[in-house]
């Protein structure tokens, strides 16, 4: 499936150009110094050698763009990407697209990346999802970067689409959670998307979720009136409280206004009840917290999944979709 959920094109200049130096450093590629002529150029096509959802080949243009003029003399030390930033920064939030209008428009075409494949699409061994051709030395320069990321990030987009085909009987959406890799999160999330799942929050910034650790600071065990205090501190913001027990849910459905409940760890058994209990509630509250999504949570597995599913939850986080996942095995061959 194709999805419209757009990166942030700004910290990815820095990361991805931090991540071509970790390989390359102030040195370059000796290998390919010592054996590939600076000015050969030579053509390659990434092949996956498995079945799975694709995701981060809208990323290659800016890799092998990027990694060309690293290896480039005329390049040499100019914060070239961080030009570009500041440009797309000045003219306000873009679009991938735009951004990479403003790429082409303003440097050098001599590496061409031709994508054939969607982010979101589904593909196949055999399949040929993107080619490159241009610099011998920036082509291999840039490889195992592109390679790394698109691989993982397929791998995360294609374990996600199965967690959603197995419960597509059900009402229940897949979510991601905070287990993702430092600084890769947004990509991450991404690639659930792609895989049709939904993002949960970004960080620790743009929503309320109240854990047992935060209740044993607060120094009181009453997620209802810690649910209350958030509210008050910020009322715009989406608040999601965990509870661990029944009694838990009935405190703050009961006491308070959240948005979202999380049943953190709770028995096929247990969630059935809560459901139960929360349906029944809602036909007696006269529209009061009639809108609570209940989601659960803490060590699910494609195993019991379905069961989980099955039990009326509204939403099913999964750490496994970030942090546990086998990647797409996509490789680069060159042409001869």
């Amino acid at each position: 499936m194709e999805t419209t959920t757009t990166l942030d094109p700004l910290p990815l200049f820095d990361r991805l150009r931090a991540a071509l130096l970790e390989d390359l450093t102030s040195t370059g590629d000796v290998t390919s110094q010592a054996l590939v002529h600076e000015n050969k150029t030579a053509q390659a096509d990434f092949l996956v050698k498995g079945v799975g959802v694709l995701c981060g080949v809208k990323l290659l243009p800016l890799i092998f763009q990027m990694a060309e003029h690293l290896v480039s003399n005329e390049a040499a030390g100019r914060a070239w990407d961080l030009d570009d930033a500041q440009a797309a920064a000045s003219a306000g939030k873009m679009s991938w697209d735009d951004v990479q209008k403003l790429r082409e428009s303003t440097e050098r075409k001599e590496i061409s990346v031709t994508v054939l494949k969607k982010d979101g699409e589904r593909v196949k061994r055999g399949d040929i999802v993107a080619s490159v051709s241009g610099n011998a030395r920036a082509i291999l320069s840039g490889e195992r970067v592109a390679l790394n990321l698109m691989s993982h990030l397929s791998g995360i987009a294609t374990y996600t689409s199965s967690c959603a085909e197995l419960i597509a009987h059900t009402k229940a959406k897949i979510l991601d959670t905070r287990k993702t890799m430092p600084l890769w999160r947004d990509l991450q999330k991404f690639a659930v998307k792609c895989g049709g799942g939904e993002n949960h929050r970004k960080g620790l910034y743009d929503q309320v979720l109240i854990k047992d650790n935060h209740l044993a600071l607060w120094g009181t065990n009453d997620p209802a009136g810690a649910v209350r205090a958030a509210r008050a501190k910020f009322p715009m913001l989406k608040i999601e409280c965990e509870v661990v027990d029944l009694a838990g849910l009935k405190n703050v459905i009961e006491n308070s206004e959240p948005d979202f409940v999380l049943l953190d760890n709770f028995s096929i058994a247990k969630l059935k009840e809560a459901v139960e209990w929360y349906a029944e509630f809602r036909t007696k509250s006269n529209g009061r917290n009639a809108q609570v999504s209940l989601e659960a949570s803490g060590g699910i597995t494609k195993e019991t999944l379905v069961q989980i599913s099955e039990t009326g939850v509204d939403r099913i986080s999964i750490g496994g979709t970030t942090h546990t996942v086998e990647p797409l095995d996509i490789s680069l061959e060159m042409r001869f």
